[in-house]
């Protein structure tokens, strides 16, 4: 499988779009999926091209997350804005990145992508609690490239 529109079922993009809205009723933070085919780079260096191209570098709090695969690739990352990376421990993704990866060996996007944003909004509500007045300040729509 190498096609980004192949990668997800149209029912599964609705259901991870669910899991961001689920994710972020108990923190501030933002989360962004995004797909694309393939790229040059390496992963982690396209998921921040791609992380300041959506404009996540501009919520309030800086606390946005991205979601990065790449399909032809076989390649994922997880990156936090720099609010989130002041806040936290050195390896507060790895265990988000782990129920991922470990979804994705078997070939359950979804499935990988739904546990680790529910993950990831579990451990942002720590640092950044939902308070009266947050708003979503970015989509919730999955991005392709």
């Amino acid at each position: 499988m190498s096609k980004v529109e192949d990668f997800l079922t149209a029912e599964e993009e609705a259901e991870i779009v669910k899991a961001i809205t689920q994710a972020e009723k108990n923190t501030s933070g933002e989360i962004r999926v995004h797909i694309e085919n393939h790229t040059e780079k390496p992963p982690l260096e396209r998921a921040q091209e791609v992380f300041h191209f959506l404009g996540m570098d501009q919520t309030s709090l800086r606390n946005g997350v991205l979601f990065y695969v790449g399909v032809a690739d076989h390649a994922f990352a997880i990156i936090g804005d720099e609010g989130i990376d002041k806040a936290v421990e050195c390896d507060f993704w790895d265990c988000t990145k782990d129920a991922v990866i470990s979804n994705f060996k078997e070939n359950k996007y979804k499935e990988g992508l739904v546990a680790g944003i529910l993950k990831a909004g579990e451990r942002l509500e720590k640092y950044f609690p939902f308070l009266d007045g947050d708003k979503d300040e970015l989509s919730n729509e999955i991005s392709k490239g």
